[in-house]
């Protein structure tokens, strides 16, 4: 693991009373068999930065209930927040991805697959997603019965997310996935590689359906930021973006983002640690 985003957003609740709410995410920790006692030591802090932990999908390395088992030990010796989590493309490896989600169910993390889900009156809406292109570049249901099936992959799981984030009734509300649903934030992984990263299906449902913020995992060297074609942001969580994006060594002061609309800005607070705050929550 080599990346944490902290984020916090503020809004009114109906008697206008201020609230904060604080979450922290990671994605992309590709436990192994060797990785017994290396996560805990990274993820002690984050209980006193925030109110709950999303994980972004790859969370094993081969998708090996060992892999799973392993990760649940160190994440309980460390975290005491919530933790809701999406599946990604390593976890289902092994073809026990099922055993996956039932270790990290008994051990009391929220597993979305399509789903919604309420933490402290923050909805999120997660589902792993799937691959296949952006824009003008996403691959079309035609020709030979692989491609098609290929395709209708996408769709599915397309739905599956829309449907969560349809069933998402607060006024703060988070997605996450494990795929990224636009291309600006595969940018800086090979061209060649950008159709595996996401697809611009996912968009589709952002768009029909906005949230306060969206994260995603799997574009290892990525950009850090980004934002879908009607302007709602998202955050890459893939676990180099770091280095490039990130301090290495001193906090440094808060960085006003040009590129936020008013009311929005980015921080970067510590080492590893990015805040977001929202003035308003999403109508």
């Amino acid at each position: 693991m080599r990346i944490a985003l902290q984020c916090s957003y503020e809004g009114f609740d109906l008697s206008s009373n201020k609230q904060a709410t604080r979450l922290a995410a990671v994605g992309d920790l590709h436990v192994k068999k060797t990785s017994k006692g290396a996560l805990s030591p990274l993820l002690e802090s984050v209980n006193g930065q925030a109110d709950f932990l999303l994980l972004c999908g790859d969370l094993t390395d081969y998708g090996l209930p060992e892999e799973a088992h392993i990760l649940v030990e160190e994440l309980a010796a460390a975290v005491t927040i919530p933790i809701v989590a999406v599946l990604g493309n390593h976890d289902f490896e092994s073809g026990q991805h099922a055993e996956v989600c039932k270790i990290l169910t008994e051990a009391g993390i929220k597993v979305l697959d399509g789903e919604a889900h309420e933490v402290q009156g923050t909805g999120i809406a997660g589902a792993k997603g799937f691959s296949g292109g952006f824009g003008r570049a996403t691959l079309g249901a035609w020709g030979e019965p692989a491609i098609k099936r290929y395709v209708q992959e996408a769709i599915d799981e397309a739905n599956k997310f829309e449907g969560a984030l349809a069933r998402l009734r607060t006024p703060q509300r988070i997605a996450m996935l494990h795929y990224s649903p636009i291309k600006a934030t595969v940018e800086g992984e090979p061209l060649e590689i950008y159709s595996y990263l996401g697809t611009s299906r996912l968009e589709e449902p952002l768009n029909r359906h906005p949230v306060n913020m969206v994260f995603h995992g799997h574009a290892h060297h990525g950009a850090l930021e980004g934002r879908t074609s009607t302007g709602h942001s998202r955050f890459q969580c893939g676990h180099a973006a770091a280095d490039a994006h990130l301090p290495q060594s001193a906090p440094v002061p808060s960085l006003r983002d040009p590129r936020a609309p008013k009311g929005k800005w980015l921080s970067f607070q510590t080492p590893f640690s990015l805040e977001m705050r929202c003035g308003q929550s999403v109508h």
